[in-house]
């Protein structure tokens, strides 16, 4: 089976609709445990690689962020033809631009390869990053260098930040493409993604089976829901029948992992048949919650961090919706116990400590705060993992 390719926007590369991303498969978190990296792993990972390969999912996407996986990776690159793939990494921006230029050439010797075909700056998460990044003599300065020394093709960023920080970034004009998170269960980037359009950017959604819902394991109400397709089925195809978006990441830890998404590709055109699904969805979650809530319950929230108590409201609300009406514990619990533990990755707190008062006078605007409140005090009991 073919798997079909779209134009990357003003890269020019013809980007397969999946792509094989490469947080999932290593060894280890830790990139000093290179050494440690088991021959059983290293098989499972290069077998990985190469059914991708076959498969005609010829984008590789890693990190110098993710332990283990670049130096992985770069002991079967250099087994393969240099135009056989097209090659992914990113690197955090740093305030000290010479540190951005350490973990560039750290991820190059690990890689094995002269250039990358894509190159992003990772996690402008804040404006603080976004600062280090387009800042005069900053880390797009040093990775423009690169690119002017053939090192780098095209230069993108990731994102798991705010939409204003997303379409602030967007708006600079400085970059080809952007990986960010838009899915079924998480809509709020959409308006990043439309940014991203008109400036012709390739456009790369992050883990929407994982952080998008852990579909891979999903309750029975939401199999039923989504019937005659599986979850996560049905939310590849969200993803992918919306024009702007170019490819997906299958956060792959083993070949089989590709086959469950290659089922969509009969179904590509089939807008009904995912409408349908998603109706249904929308519906129980309404019949639920209500419709006004549906509809307003992430209206006029306070940023997190301004949150009294950094609380993070959209996303613990979030999971409380979706756990609540869909049975989505086990992802709420996964998400939920992440908060105060990822800084920029995934700010704010837990709502194990609420400051209802201030919280109340900084929702004045919210249409139920109240049910706000007590919504976040049942999230805390439904996702929080007692040791």
């Amino acid at each position: 089976m073919n798997v079909p390719t779209r134009r990357f926007g003003r890269t020019e590369i013809q980007i397969p609709i999946f792509s094989c991303g490469g947080m999932r498969y290593q060894q280890s978190w830790e990139r000093n445990d290179q050494k440690k990296v088991e021959d059983d792993n290293q098989t499972n990972l290069e077998n990985t690689l190469l059914r991708s390969l076959e498969l005609g999912i010829n984008h590789i996407e890693t990190a110098h962020g993710y332990g283990t996986s670049e130096y992985q990776i770069g002991k079967l690159l250099p087994k393969l033809d240099r135009n056989s793939y097209i090659l992914q990494s990113k690197i955090q921006p740093h305030a000290d631009v010479n540190d951005f230029q350490k973990d560039f050439e750290d991820s190059m010797s690990c890689l094995q390869v002269d250039h990358l075909d894509l190159m992003g700056i990772h996690g402008i998460n804040n404006q603080e990053r976004l600062d280090w990044t387009l800042r005069k003599g900053g880390c797009l300065d040093r990775a423009k260098e690169w690119k002017k020394q053939g090192r780098v093709k095209h230069i993108g960023f990731s994102t798991h930040g705010s939409p204003d920080i997303i379409i602030q970034a967007i708006e600079s004009g400085e970059f080809d493409y952007v990986n960010l998170h838009w899915y079924y269960f998480m809509q709020k980037n959409h308006p990043a993604v439309e940014a991203a359009k008109k400036h012709d950017m390739g456009v790369f959604i992050i883990s929407p089976s994982d952080k998008g819902g852990k579909l891979y394991e999903p309750p029975p109400i939401l199999s039923d829901l989504c019937a005659p397709l599986s979850p996560m089925m049905f939310n590849d195809l969200f993803c992918l029948q919306n024009p702007l978006v170019h490819t997906i990441s299958l956060g792959a830890a083993r070949p089989s992992d590709f086959d469950e998404h290659l089922k969509i590709i009969p179904h590509l055109e089939d807008r009904t048949t995912v409408a349908d699904i998603a109706n249904k969805i929308d519906s129980r979650l309404k019949e639920f919650h209500g419709v006004q809530w549906m509809a307003e319950w992430d209206q006029n929230l306070p940023d997190t961090l301004k949150t009294p108590g950094q609380i993070n409201t959209y996303d613990i609300l979030r999971f409380y919706n979706l756990g609540t009406a869909l049975d989505m514990t086990a992802y709420g619990i996964m998400r939920y116990a992440l908060l105060g533990q990822k800084d920029h990755w995934f700010p704010g707190e837990k709502a194990n400590d609420i400051p209802e008062k201030d919280l109340l006078l900084s929702l004045t605007h919210h249409h139920n705060p109240k049910k706000l409140i007590e919504s976040l005090k049942i999230a805390h009991q439904m996702f929080e993992v007692k040791n």
